[in-house]
């Protein structure tokens, strides 16, 4: 069932997204080589409790981290370590939710450590432009199709590959809700977008083949040929007069 929030839902929302989007921020900026991804985790953590919420990963299905941090091949819901170190010319990618007022904010990016490659900085300019083209479609009165048809279409003319097997979704009182949203599809097919929908959409986008594969932990998804893997996300409301972006930090 998708829910509809109403102008004043979306003001209270606004507030869990925008402390997610400000721990993601401190995260990222964290990104050094040297760093471990429990310390990331650790930032997220305390910035989201110290504003009074909660950390949306913290124990979801058994999630044990307030952040999902994935480095390099790490697709998505790389589990943090004190262990897992950040290396020169890595990239991180750093999924993070806030439960604030009784409604979710959910948010990723990712990001680079020191100097990266020519070819990690493409996929990470690639994945970030594929999720605004994403934005871009999401019109009310418009089709679910058209955000995933925008993101694969960018994602593959440069390309790339986009993942299948996971998906952007609804977002509100419940961190996950209807209606999926797939970063592949066709124009005009799936759910009507409607005013006050609220939904993440995040690209997973893949360097090489679109294959991907969950490691032994239970948790963490790899690309299958160990290429490189870039996640961007939004958590957007929609309107009478476009997408609004909810998760900017400022």
């Amino acid at each position: 069932m998708i829910v509809l929030k109403s102008d004043s839902q979306l003001k209270r929302m606004q507030e869990a997204c925008k402390i997610s989007a400000r721990a993601l921020k401190l995260a990222g900026e964290a990104v050094e080589p040297g760093v471990t991804t429990a310390q990331l985790d650790d930032i997220v953590r305390k910035y989201i409790e110290g504003c009074g919420a909660k950390p949306s990963f913290l124990g979801l299905y058994g999630f044990p981290a307030s952040a999902c941090i994935s480095v390099n091949n790490e697709v998505i819901h790389g589990i943090p370590s004190k262990k897992r170190v950040i290396h020169e010319g890595d990239i991180v990618s750093i999924d993070t939710g806030a439960f604030y007022k009784g409604y979710h904010g959910d948010n990723a990016a990712t990001f680079a450590a020191g100097r990266v490659s020519d070819e990690a900085r493409r996929l990470m300019d690639v994945t970030r432009q594929s999720l605004y083209e994403g934005i871009k479609a999401a019109n009310a009165g418009g089709r679910i199709g058209d955000i995933s048809s925008a993101v694969q279409r960018y994602a593959e003319a440069s390309s790339y590959s986009v993942v299948r097997e996971y998906v952007g979704h609804g977002v509100g009182a419940s961190l996950h809700e209807d209606p999926s949203v797939p970063n592949f599809g066709t124009p005009s097919r799936g759910v009507r977008l409607v005013k006050g929908m609220t939904i993440a959409i995040e690209p997973m986008i893949n360097q090489g083949a679109k294959e991907v594969q969950v490691g032994p932990n239970g948790w963490t998804v790899t690309t299958k040929d160990g290429s490189l893997s870039a996640h961007f996300e939004h958590t957007v409301a929609i309107t009478e007069s476009g997408a609004v972006i909810m998760t900017l930090p400022d």
